[in-house]
């Protein structure tokens, strides 16, 4: 594809990144990339890539990856933000209640992605 000028008079190409931040978390990484469009319209990636390891023992990268669009900021972000306290609410009032109950531990399990998908 063919590069384009852009306003600042650069020439650039389709998607170019813009900013890009990767956060890390365990076996995981996610990387937030903003990308601008040939309007010059900018727009978010969030990529979600694990290292995994086929039958020969080599590894790769799984990655899935989800864009979001300028007109769904504010939505994606009080979603993302509503479900995110309600999850520590309830976690928080569920550890409450058990603490007396239970002795608490420091183990934890590791949930996979496709443990979710599959309830």
């Amino acid at each position: 594809m063919d590069g384009y000028v852009n306003k600042e008079g650069n020439e650039r190409t389709d998607k170019e990144e813009i900013f890009s931040k990767a956060v890390r978390a365990g076996k995981r990484t996610y990387f937030f990339d903003v990308k601008a469009t040939r309007k010059n319209d900018y727009y978010l990636t969030v990529t979600e890539s694990k290292k995994r390891f086929g039958q020969d023992g080599k590894h790769y990268f799984e990655k899935h990856k989800i864009f979001l669009y300028k007109e769904d900021f504010d939505k994606f972000a009080d979603g993302l933000e509503e479900v995110v306290s309600f999850i520590r609410t309830k976690q928080a009032e569920e550890n409450n209640e058990t603490i007396g109950e239970t002795k608490a531990t420091n183990d934890y399990t590791n949930v996979e992605f496709e443990d979710l998908v599959s309830q």
